[in-house]
């Protein structure tokens, strides 16, 4: 039998008052701890790297931003996989002007060459050192240890003085192994999975089938290793990010690989690579309404409450329960879903949009 709220010494759910939150603390500055994660990115990373198709999708982010209300996906600039080979100092001096020229509120990021490339100190020296205070975080790819982390920490704050985020994509068994490590540093945002390297550093023990939108989530290697990537993110609050799915034109392949990604393996975050693929990674990664109902019902009973442990429908709550329902609503948020009045106002404030 529940215990009643007098027994208990907990408050029943006070009906929130309109407006009421205004002077409340923001639930981000209550409820966070150091394992919640903290950065709250778009749920989206989509990637392109030739030069009108970079100039599509921040046309297309522009034109998503507004529809939704909220920037829904990041715009990756590829050196990378973009960079003709012979031409990566052109390239990236594209890559930086076109960061510098986004729309004001654009998420732009860049993805280097890997740190043992010839071209990765002049990446980052023109990217981060024209475009840093655009970007929102440079990508650096093939990281094996905090090391390679290091490294790059120390060549983009040569070049910029913004304290640019790292994002890191693992691509070896050796990678996937000192995941808690990478994940553990400080100047790491996000760790993203590269499939297709890490399928081919077996050196044939894993069948081409792992690399494709099935095989992918049903090889026991490639579930592990995505598995220990999650976990190392969630460990340390980082934000885990799923690999790309190759069949760009199959969206039912698409749809069941973002949605396998956030319903079953942890990730919070998938990349894109495709404009056909964004929408569906948006689909699968928010909350349904009826969860964003209740969370916000939660929420805004909780901060009326002064985020004592409440009674709510014969459910006992407390702020354990109430960080995981304020994701739920951070989660909404990011993907453009309505919020109920309740919990607007926390992401209409100037301070916390």
């Amino acid at each position: 039998m529940q215990p009643t709220p007098q027994a208990s010494g907990l408050r029943a759910a006070p009906a929130p008052e309109q407006g009421q939150g205004a002077a409340q603390p923001h639930p981000r500055d209550v409820l966070l701890g150091a394992q919640a994660q903290t950065g709250f990115l778009p749920v989206c990373d989509h990637y392109s790297g030739v030069e009108a198709r970079m100039r599509k999708s921040l046309q297309l982010q522009a034109e998503m931003t507004q529809e939704f209300g909220t920037c829904v996906f990041d715009v990756t600039l590829d050196c990378e996989d973009g960079a003709p080979v012979g031409l990566e100092s052109e390239h990236a001096r594209l890559v930086a002007a076109l960061a510098v020229a986004a729309a004001p509120g654009a998420r732009v990021a860049a993805r280097v060459h890997a740190v043992d490339h010839p071209a990765f100190a002049n990446d980052v020296a023109v990217i981060a050192g024209e475009a840093g205070h655009r970007l929102c975080h440079i990508m650096v790819p093939k990281v094996e240890s905090v090391d390679d982390v290091l490294l790059a920490e120390r060549a983009i704050d040569r070049a910029s003085p913004s304290q640019l985020p790292i994002h890191v994509l693992i691509e070896s068994p050796a990678a996937v192994h000192r995941a808690f490590e990478i994940a553990a540093h400080p100047r790491v945002q996000s760790v993203s999975f590269g499939l297709m390297d890490f399928v081919s550093a077996h050196a044939g023990a894993i069948p081409a089938h792992g690399m494709t939108s099935a095989g992918q989530f049903t090889h026991p290697l490639v579930v592990r290793a995505k598995l220990e990537i999650a976990a190392a993110c969630h460990a340390h609050g980082k934000v885990p990010s799923h690999c790309v799915v190759t069949e760009f034109a199959d969206t039912a392949a698409m749809q069941r690989a973002a949605s396998q990604a956030a319903h079953e393996l942890g990730y919070t975050r998938m990349w894109s690579i495709h404009p056909a693929q964004i929408r569906p990674i948006l689909q699968a990664f928010a909350p349904q309404q009826d969860d964003i109902e209740h969370a916000s019902k939660i929420i805004a009973a909780a901060a009326d409450a002064d985020w004592a442990p409440i009674s709510m429908d014969g459910t006992l709550h407390d702020r354990a329960s109430y960080r995981f329902f304020w994701q739920v609503i951070e989660r909404a948020h990011s993907t453009g879903r309505a919020l109920p009045q309740a919990v607007r106002h926390w992401f209409d404030a100037p301070a916390f949009a």
